[in-house]
């Protein structure tokens, strides 16, 4: 009988145990995740064709390798600091209660900022998307002026429209605004 109750004292222990060894080194996913992602974009990277008439040594899939083989390498040196017994520490400068639960309010209202923009940016243009999506970050973090919110975010995003479509060429949806842009 005690060995019945030796190896039932002993299995919630070694439960426990994992619990906590994978909690003391929960950096670990960062690295997996940095792993992944660090595989995905040298998949990606393989996959670039160039059948075209390449123009010095620096191809197209230079700065993707690049940044694959940094991400796995970042990912091994963080792995192997975390199994040495290195932790993060926390920042001496913030001011955040850790302790305080998280809030999915603002969350799911930044979610949604971002989605109505992604949905409506080919439909309505990018000039009122981007007002949607940079008042509904205003007012997903708090801000409640009806006013100046809307304004500033009109603003923002017409700046940005006219930045990236006139001054860098990179053509954005204009939608109706267009002709007046």
């Amino acid at each position: 009988m005690s060995e019945t109750t030796t190896a039932e004292q002993t299995a919630p222990h070694t439960t426990t145990h994992a619990t906590s060894w994978w909690r003391e080194h929960s950096e670990l996913g960062v690295c997996a995740l940095l792993a992944a992602l660090g595989v995905f974009v040298l998949v990606d990277a393989a996959l670039i064709e160039t059948d075209f008439a390449q123009r010095g040594p620096i191809g197209p899939k230079t700065a993707p390798v690049a940044i694959g083989i940094a991400l796995l390498l970042v990912a091994a040196i963080l792995a192997v600091e975390v199994l040495r017994g290195g932790r993060a520490q926390a920042e001496s400068g913030e001011d955040i209660d850790l302790s305080a639960p998280s809030d999915w309010r603002t969350v799911l209202l930044l979610a949604a900022a971002f989605l109505a923009n992604a949905a409506l940016v080919d439909v309505i243009g990018f000039p009122l998307s981007g007002m949607i999506l940079f008042w509904g970050s205003a007012y997903a973090l708090g801000s409640r002026n009806t006013v100046r919110d809307p304004l500033v975010a009109a603003v923002l995003s017409i700046v940005t429209f006219l930045a990236f479509n006139n001054l860098l060429g990179v053509p954005l949806p204009g939608g109706p605004l267009m002709g007046v842009l």
